[in-house]
């Protein structure tokens, strides 16, 4: 699992947009993917699931380093499974997520009922639970986006209305 991990990772920097050239960072949207940067289908629990490519997002950090993230779709895991694994995660970096420390790696991730994010690893062991926050102020949600926060170098990942805070780790 580790080795498929590292083949995407590797296959992934070098179908990137050329954006490095740029030297800053920005948030990245599901046009900006084009099928080239994110794998169409991933890996979770034993199975492989597709991805959902209009819902996709990311961020491009300034030294050509990247988080990626897309919904995908999980019909075919069983129903506790299902209940928290909505997305696809995967960093090239360290982050902060809600305030915990996460690797650089390959994860599931989903937005929980009563405001929590969960975090697991491939194998569907949850790392961590934090709280999501609700933006009802937010004008037109869409299934999955990350956009920049008003606090420099921090990023929120929305399902719907529902986000946390992404950060790279210091």
């Amino acid at each position: 699992m580790a080795a498929l991990a590292i083949t995407m990772l590797v296959g992934i920097t070098q179908a990137l947009p050329a954006r490095a050239a740029e030297g800053k960072e920005t948030a990245l949207k599901a046009s900006d993917m084009s099928g080239k940067i994110f794998p169409d289908k991933v890996f979770f629990r034993g199975q492989v699931a597709p991805v959902q490519m209009r819902n996709t997002g990311g961020i491009h950090f300034a030294d050509d380093m990247y988080v990626l993230i897309g919904l995908v779709d999980n019909s075919g895991y069983s129903s506790d499974i299902r209940q928290k694994y909505q997305a696809y995660f995967i960093s090239e970096v360290p982050l902060e997520v809600g305030g915990q420390k996460l690797s650089a790696g390959a994860y599931g991730v989903g937005f929980l009922k009563d405001n929590k994010f969960v975090v697991m690893d491939l194998g569907a062991h949850d790392l961590f639970q934090i709280d999501s926050a609700h933006d009802a102020e937010m004008k037109r949600p869409v299934p999955l986006q990350v956009i920049p926060s008003s606090a420099g170098g921090s990023y929120r990942l929305y399902a719907g209305r529902d986000y946390v805070e992404i950060k790279r780790a210091q």
